[in-house]
């Protein structure tokens, strides 16, 4: 058995090769997006005033007539689906990333909405939505009744 001598720098990795694992490692690939079905996950905003719930979810690539939203109860669900364009005869692909495919997002919200009162508007690739709370989901002031002046002072008398 041959004795070796020890060399810090056999071990040692560059710094460029480093570096390129880091990134490789902690970079977001598309299809860790894909729920358990195969379906893309919907990124989206949901804000909250006295009034109105308003979500804004990104489709990139989705059709307006290609979005389907519903309101059961307090669940609201948008699905949208974006469509692979026909690829050309002859055509050579170079880099192919474009997504084709369902996004589909589903959230439960903290109280009712009014669904015949909302409103959906969709440009640029966001949808946004404004759902109004149902009139049973918002705050009501209840008054103090009880005693009256006049109970109050024969009420008085009995200390």
């Amino acid at each position: 058995m041959a004795i070796e001598r020890w060399d810090p720098f056999r071990e040692a990795i560059s710094l460029r090769d480093a570096m390129s694992t880091l990134l490789q490692e902690s970079f977001i690939r598309p299809n860790s997006l894909l729920t358990q079905d195969g379906l893309a996950s919907l990124p989206l905003d949901l804000s909250e005033t006295e009034d109105e719930f308003v979500v804004k979810a990104s489709l990139p690539g989705v059709r307006p007539e290609d979005v389907q939203i519903t309101v059961q109860g307090e669940t609201l669900s948008i699905r949208g689906e974006s469509k692979a364009e026909e690829e050309k005869k002859g055509a050579q692909w170079h880099v192919g990333e474009r997504r084709s495919g369902t996004l589909q997002r589903s959230v439960t919200l903290p109280t009712p909405v009014d669904s015949d009162r909302a409103q959906a508007q969709f440009e640029h690739g966001v949808l946004t939505l404004t759902l109004p709370k149902s009139e049973a989901a918002r705050p009501r002031q209840i008054r103090i009744g009880g005693a009256t002046g006049s109970h109050a002072a024969a009420g008085d008398g009995h200390k």
